[in-house]
């Protein structure tokens, strides 16, 4: 099997190194403590893998996430390709795995490491099409996200997000909050833990009238954790603090993947 040669995507790491990048103001602000003794990602090893359709801006999120997760002491190699996936070596060496890719194309190969990573305890997390409409084809990929993209009626538009679990370290202190974004419609693995949900009303698709979909969940993939928000469309969507602190407090349940216990779903009912 072809070991990728790391000079592409390490190149880019050092780009974006501590201290050479101002972290946003929003990414600055004070925020509710996700645990007292483990509130960041200090001594993670994470891979940063961005790419596929630009209007998600890929690129943009690489500037807004990688010098937050430095600041908390992370180790962030950032890659621009889904070959990273093929370099064995570091795929083992990792905690956790950030995945900023929409409509791309992944080999069967790389599917299969990918996954196999995630199962033997390597956290994975992402957002809206990044994860959640990553790879159309690719069934197995879908089986572990928990949940795939179908539509987004209307477009862009001004909806509430409600938080259910208020108990969950991911989502405690938070409440329900709007948004102006793409409302994903997903079709749902049932067997998530769902932390927030959303309403449609029907204006724009009357037979989904009332129709309530995930937007926040967790989930096992064997010994990995996996976790998704189908927020953050463009980046401007973090500017709003719920959705950015969803975010961020996510990465870190992610990342814990391989020093945590696994935990069980009390129910996947989430109305």
């Amino acid at each position: 099997m072809k070991n990728v040669s790391r000079r592409k995507f390490i190149g880019s790491s050092i780009a974006f190194g501590v201290g050479s990048v101002l972290l946003p103001k929003n990414l600055m602000a004070q925020t509710v403590p996700l645990n007292p003794k483990k509130t960041t990602l200090k001594g993670k090893k994470i891979l940063y893998v961005y790419g596929g359709w630009e209007g998600h801006e890929p690129k943009e999120s690489v500037d807004l996430f990688v010098p937050w997760m430095r600041a908390e002491g992370a180790e962030v190699i950032v890659s621009d390709t889904v070959e990273s996936y093929e370099d064995i070596e570091l795929m083992k060496s990792l905690d956790l795995i950030i995945q900023v890719i929409s409509m791309g194309k992944i080999s069967q190969t790389q599917e299969k490491i990918l996954l196999e990573t995630i199962k033997n305890g390597c956290g994975f997390a992402g957002w809206h099409g990044g994860t959640g409409d990553s790879f159309r084809e690719n069934t197995e990929y879908q089986f572990m996200t928990g949940g795939q993209f179908v539509a987004h009626p209307g477009g862009i538009i001004d909806f509430t997000v409600k938080i259910i679990d208020h108990n969950d370290e991911i989502t405690k202190g938070l409440k329900d909050f709007n948004i102006r974004s793409e409302q994903y419609y997903m079709h749902v693995d049932p067997n998530v833990k769902v932390l927030a949900t959303t309403t449609f009303s029907g204006e724009h698709a009357p037979w989904i009238d009332g129709s309530v979909i995930p937007v926040v969940w967790k989930k096992q993939y064997a010994k990995g954790r996996v976790f998704h928000s189908t927020l953050g469309h463009v980046m401007k969507d973090f500017e709003v603090h719920e959705a950015l602190e969803i975010q961020k407090r996510g990465i870190r349940w992610a990342a814990e993947s391989k020093y945590a216990p696994k935990e069980k779903w009390v129910s996947p009912i989430y109305k």
